[in-house]
């Protein structure tokens, strides 16, 4: 399991249109993937969970990763939620 504490630098943090891309390409991966938020938990292939989390730009959040692929998915993942503009 990988564990990252990542400061979230979408320019409009994890809105609808972002929730689903994260959520389309954390699918993409066989591993399990969770966004935590406030001591809120949940699964990052989850389109609406990860909306209820409302995560703005400049929140700090945990991405956990836990698979085949892992390294692969916190990797990808992070990268997508370092991104200023997508």
């Amino acid at each position: 399991m990988l564990i990252k504490r990542i400061t979230v630098q979408l320019s409009e943090g994890l809105q609808a249109r972002h929730t689903a891309l994260f959520a389309r390409e954390a699918c993409s991966f066989q591993s399990d993937i969770f966004i935590s938020k406030d001591e809120k938990c949940v699964s990052g292939k989850s389109i609406m969970k990860v909306m209820a989390l409302a995560v703005k730009k400049g929140d700090e959040i945990t991405l956990l990763t836990n698979g085949v692929d892992e390294h692969a998915a916190a990797r990808t993942l992070e990268e997508f939620l370092l991104t200023k503009h997508r």
